[in-house]
């Protein structure tokens, strides 16, 4: 008797490309393991890049939308993370090309844990002073920083999703960096004389 592809369970702990290889075998629902494993980190970079929690919402689905419709196209032994990534990325490009716009959305709060509430109200309004400074960055900086600060991105896979040199990479983070610096001291020092 052959198994059909409804009847076999996914094991969430096999790796991207078993999980992709059972996809291409019929088993859609290992597919849903994928999104599950990167849904998150593929919409901090929509929202990076979007600015907007709904457009950044809609960028990933049609992310992940269109990496199913591609996976045949997906070399074995890649990482799959640098695959949807470059998705992600051009999903995210794509529609602010098409919109013309750029819009401030909502910051989400951040904040480290802290031994009280002093210090979480403190972390909260510095991250999100941070996540307005990174905001505030022109798209090829933030598209930067937030893969490799945010998400932990290496250089190499951060100029294979955004198509760039690495040279191109390591400057656009270094001049982001320069940027925020400058906006955080600046807005450090008006934070001062603003007290009394």
């Amino acid at each position: 008797m052959a198994l059909r592809s409804e009847d076999v369970s996914i094991d969430i702990d096999l790796d991207d490309d078993a999980l992709i290889g059972a996809t291409l075998a019929g088993q859609r629902e290992a597919f849903g393991t994928i999104v599950e494993r990167y849904e998150r980190a593929v919409y901090h970079l929509c929202l990076r890049t979007m600015r907007n929690p709904e457009e950044a919402r809609d960028a990933a689905q049609e992310s992940f939308f269109k990496a199913f419709r591609s996976l045949h196209t997906f070399k074995p032994g890649a990482k799959f993370s640098t695959w949807i990534f470059t998705i992600a990325y051009h999903a995210c490009c794509d529609r602010l090309a098409r919109s013309k716009r750029f819009s401030i959305g909502e910051i989400p709060d951040r904040a480290d844990a802290g031994p009280g509430p002093e210090s979480l109200s403190i972390a909260r309004d510095e991250s999100r002073v941070l996540l307005e400074a990174i905001d505030a960055l022109p798209l090829k900086y933030r598209s930067v920083i937030s893969l490799y600060h945010l998400q932990g991105k290496q250089y190499e896979e951060i100029a294979r999703v955004l198509d760039v040199p690495i040279g191109t990479v390591k400057t656009h983070i270094f001049r982001a960096k320069e940027l925020l610096r400058r906006r955080l001291s600046k807005l450090r020092d008006e934070s001062t004389e603003e007290r009394p």
